[in-house]
């Protein structure tokens, strides 16, 4: 009969052997799953993971039984995901069409079926079809209502289809949904736009103001003095004053509501590189300072900075403890480091997706099962981003 001392012993002998084997193997564990930067974005080419992730997409626009799935399990959680993923797997198309020509045609052939089909509901359906329900429990402030969200993407899908391959009946679409954003800044006090009412977001201004930008570079219009008078506005009324950082939504006064956050700022810090590349690296790097972590290999990205601390919502995922790890800033972290050339960051991001993302590859595509199509999209658009800021900026002057 083991006597009870020799039995806590061995406990203790046990627990021991487990902590010392964690001790050495739990550091080492991210070997298991590093590899380089280039598996993910290359600046020329396809990378290998951006050829799984778009054939993926590619194969859901050609199967209507498995995208409509796909979609009304993200509608059931968030209308915004079926719009989202639509307009980050068209932007990502074009990117992918100048960066592999001799498959343009089959890449257009996509955009135009989403573009199409995106359109198509807008008019049928309204506005509100994309929109979270929330939209319709108060009046815009400004009327006729309009949201920035939708018309910004929107405009922003048709330019990189157009500065992929022109397409006459879509430049009239482009044009049209260009001077409505402009007119609507130009008549703000603030030049502040709603995406829902009385609630303005920083990602979707940027996104507008490219699109505006994409525009001119397209018909030779010239909007440099809205795009300067917009960014001294945002440095003055729209930063967050202990992390110098953009802040993620505002009323139309405009009063924050909130700090700057992690599933919003990589995103809009690459943005802004087709309005202002000095403040799109400025916004990168206190972003990188502020939000992006490395623990044993393993990068991640918290929601919020030390100082200042906002509520978990649907587009930061639930905040995993300890760590305080946010799936959306996670994600949209991809962006902001392979348009920023980190590729130390993003080689041990991608590490971290590899290990936590339940990556799930059938034959030549590939998905993430602790994401969506969504997600998915926004990482492709990640692996692919580059060549439409670089036709841009190459025809017009910042």
């Amino acid at each position: 009969m083991i006597q009870p001392m020799s039995r806590l012993k061995s406990v203790f002998t046990g627990a021991g052997a487990l902590l010392l084997a964690a001790v050495i193997w739990v550091p080492c564990l991210h070997l298991f799953f590093r590899q380089p930067a280039s598996n993910f974005y290359t600046q020329k080419g396809l990378s290998p993971k951006a050829k799984l992730l778009a054939a993926r997409h590619l194969q859901l626009w050609t199967e209507p039984a498995s995208r409509e799935g796909e979609l009304r399990r993200m509608r059931a959680s968030n209308a915004e995901w079926d719009f989202m993923g639509r307009t980050f797997l068209v932007w990502s198309l074009a990117n992918m069409g100048l960066r592999e020509p001799a498959s343009k045609d089959i890449y257009l052939k996509t955009m135009d079926q989403i573009i199409d089909e995106t359109l198509r509901l807008e008019k049928q359906e309204g506005m509100y079809f994309f929109l979270m329900p929330y939209a319709k429990f108060r009046p815009y402030v400004a009327q006729p209502a309009h949201s920035l969200f939708l018309d910004g993407e929107i405009a922003m899908m048709l330019a990189s289809r157009r500065l992929l391959e022109e397409r006459a009946d879509y430049k009239p679409l482009l044009t049209g949904r260009v001077n409505a954003i402009v007119e609507r800044f130009k008549q703000s006090p603030h030049m502040v736009l709603e995406s829902y009412p009385d609630e303005c977001w920083m990602f979707d201004h940027v996104v507008a103001l490219a699109a505006v930008r994409m525009a001119d570079a397209l018909d030779g219009s010239d909007h440099s003095a809205l795009f300067r008078d917009w960014l001294e506005m945002a440095k003055h009324k729209l930063m967050h004053k202990d992390t110098g950082l953009l802040i993620t939504s505002f009323t139309t006064d405009p009063t924050p509501l909130d700090g700057p956050e992690g599933s919003t700022i990589w995103m809009v810090a690459h943005i802004l590189q087709f309005l202002d590349t000095d403040l799109a690296q400025d916004q990168y790097q206190r972003a990188r300072k502020e939000l992006g972590e490395t623990t044993m290999g393993f990068s991640y990205a918290h929601e919020w900075p030390k100082s200042w601390k906002g509520q978990a919502d649907i587009d930061s995922g639930p905040i995993i403890p300890v760590f305080n790890i946010s799936p959306g800033s996670s994600g949209m972290a991809f962006i902001g480091a392979s348009a920023f050339g980190d590729e130390k960051f993003l080689s041990s991001l991608v590490a971290t997706l590899d290990f936590a993302a339940f990556p799930s590859r059938q034959s030549d595509r590939l998905k993430y099962c602790a994401s969506n199509q969504v997600g998915d999209a926004a990482l492709l658009y990640a692996a692919t981003l580059g060549p439409l800021v670089e036709k841009v900026n190459a025809r017009t002057k910042l």
